[in-house]
């Protein structure tokens, strides 16, 4: 999980000033040597580490903080507006042209997932901004990198462009073309890459960059090489003057260096991060937010936009009537755990609650094997038995069970879970549920299983 060992060192420190009553200099520059030295394990650039360092002690010692009835707490509050700051401050949107379509061209090593991650950037704007995104095939260096394009863009409904393997610069101005005939608002080019920097490749790219002139240059970095994506962010800012960063695998980067050190050390925003393989695992970058789930805060906003975007909202508004008058079924139970499982890991989801300890539930997610027991069981029963349970006596279990190819213990096991959710929903008001719908506007997920 991103950022565990900063987390769980940053805790630790913050848990020691809370035991004390009052703060002194001293205290404070104790806590601080154990920040700076979580902040360099983390792999953070070290002139990063020490000026955050020197601004947090800045504002920690003074008298506001020293003399406050709970400086723990300030400190924590300082720690996460700097932390904050570090990372940008605010998140950055993608600039879109005034004179469709939007250029963006992606540039980066290879291994960085340029490919894929075009591709879950072109799906999330179709998704989430109603775009109509092209995909163009310039990498004509790797071999098969045409085909695992087309591959991943069928796989988000996104159309590619592609030439074969002639001349990148050509495909890209073609592609452009091509955009402006078929209405196509905003272009993704995949460009070439390389296993190291080399002028051959950074000629290549700023040539292209000259002929197209892009709205936008993304660098596309692995998170989990640490320093090494800091130095390449450098190096390509350098060459190409980058408008924006994508942070690939943050989710398998347990220090989160490169989140941290990037924006300080090229001045350049993260604008978005890749958080899982699946092409849906993308989001905006909100320093904010990210900030805060270092800080083992949580970050509610990301997790209701993630239900929000999982949650089908009719029918939420169905289950929720449902509820009111006590008639959840055990279809509509198999509905809410296929709509979790869409949420991703228990994990991340964990992450995102303050105060919940994500590594407890480290590698949990719904359990596919039971979710598709739990559908072969519920897809075996009759309509008057899925709405009703109470008529499954032994044989008609016996029925279901050679059906689904399960046994009847787990019938039993599913009708017991499906018991404590409907005691569950009894509790609910209609006030309660009035509530929550104005919380979140989707469907409370009574059958969580965990």
């Amino acid at each position: 999980m991103a950022f565990e060992g900063l987390t769980e060192k940053l805790s630790a420190a913050f848990k020691k000033l809370r035991g004390k009553g009052r703060l002194s200099e001293a205290d404070v520059k104790e806590a601080m040597k154990e920040i700076r030295m979580a902040l360099l394990e983390a792999d953070v650039n070290f002139k990063v580490v020490k000026q955050f360092v020197a601004a947090v002690t800045e504002r920690a010692v003074g008298a506001d903080v020293l003399e406050s009835l709970t400086p723990a707490q300030m400190i924590v509050k300082i720690v996460n507006e700097e932390l904050t700051a570090l990372m940008g401050g605010e998140s950055t949107k993608l600039t879109i042209s005034s004179r469709p379509p939007t250029v963006v061209m992606l540039v980066g090593l290879n291994g960085a997932g340029k490919t894929t991650n075009g591709a879950k950037l072109a799906g999330f704007l179709k998704k989430q901004q109603g775009k109509r995104p092209l995909l163009v095939a310039c990498d004509t260096f790797r071999p098969a990198a045409i085909t695992q394009l087309e591959v991943v863009g069928a796989q988000v409904d996104v159309p590619v462009f592609q030439m074969g393997q002639t001349d990148p610069i050509a495909i890209a101005q073609a592609g452009i073309e091509h955009a402006k005939k078929h209405g196509n608002d905003i272009v993704f080019i995949d460009t070439a890459g390389r296993l190291h920097v080399d002028e051959e490749l950074m000629d290549q790219l700023r040539a292209m960059k000259a002929a197209v002139e892009p709205t936008e240059i993304l660098l596309i970095v692995d998170a989990m090489i640490g320093q090494d994506a800091v130095n390449a962010a450098k190096t390509f800012d350098e060459a190409l003057d980058l408008t924006g960063v994508m942070l690939t695998k943050l989710d398998g980067d347990a220090r989160g260096g490169a989140a941290l050190s990037i924006r300080a050390v090229t001045g350049k925003p993260i604008k978005f991060v890749g958080v899982g393989e699946k092409l849906d695992q993308v989001e905006v970058f909100h320093p904010d937010r990210m900030a805060s789930r270092i800080l083992g805060m949580g970050d509610m906003l990301s997790l209701i936009e993630k239900a929000q975007q999982n949650f089908d909202a009719k029918k939420a508004a169905e289950l929720e009537q449902k509820l009111r008058k006590n008639k959840f079924t055990l279809a509509d139970f198999y509905d809410q755990l296929v709509q979790l499982k869409g949420m991703g890991s228990l994990t991340d989801i964990a992450g995102m609650l303050p105060g919940m300890n994500a590594k407890a539930l480290e590698g949990a997610t719904v359990d596919e094997g039971a979710l598709s027991r739990t559908e072969a069981i519920i897809l075996s029963m009759t309509p008057a038995e899925r709405e009703d349970p109470s008529l499954l006596n032994n044989s008609r279990k016996k029925r279901i069970a050679a059906g689904s190819g399960t046994q009847v213990v787990d019938i039993n096991r599913l009708l017991k879970q499906f018991d404590l959710m409907q005691q569950m929903s009894r509790q609910f008001s209609g006030k309660q549920m009035k509530r929550m719908g104005r919380m979140g506007k989707f469907g409370k997920m009574p059958g969580m299983p965990f």
